[in-house]
């Protein structure tokens, strides 16, 4: 009797109040029990979920610094401004922060590029429309101009 006594007046004083002092059943006192775990088991899951994000974090702040230290490289390279957030970036990881092994061959390579075109032959392959067989061609015939004229030379 009581139980439809309830029933009956407990919906319409929901009702009235807007369901504000809404009780748990019994069955979910707790989280860990409302996801089937002893107390002592969701613990431990919370634990090893803490331990998780801790790790991925690390190894999160690890890659963010491994990038700034590719933009600050890329920055030193072009004599651009210096950025303090990736400065913060690579401090916060520690010195740990190292070029991909990957990132350090295409660099090396791109410096022996640079290395070839800094030199006069080098500057000569880059220009366009420029013959390299009639430039040798030229400068053969210009050494061989200029024995001719040392030989017909009188004081030498």
């Amino acid at each position: 009797m009581s139980f439809m006594l309830k029933h009956m007046i407990g919906g319409q004083l929901k009702d009235l109040t807007g369901g504000l002092g809404e009780e748990k059943p019994e069955g979910e006192k707790s989280e860990a029990s409302g996801t089937g775990m002893t107390q002592e088991e969701f613990e431990q899951y919370q634990q090893q979920l803490a331990e998780e994000k801790v790790e991925r974090d690390g190894s999160f702040a690890q890659k963010k610094a491994e990038r700034a230290t590719v933009r600050s490289h890329f920055r030193d390279k072009y004599r651009l401004p210096k950025s303090e957030l990736d400065e913060t970036q690579i401090q916060a990881a520690g010195d740990d922060v190292e070029l991909p092994t990957e990132l350090a061959k295409m660099i090396a390579e791109d410096n022996q590029e640079e290395e070839s075109r800094q030199s006069v032959l080098g500057q000569l392959t880059n220009i366009q429309n420029v013959d390299m067989d009639q430039i040798k061609e030229k400068a053969q015939s210009t050494l061989e101009d200029l024995k001719h004229s040392a030989e017909k030379c009188e004081v030498m």
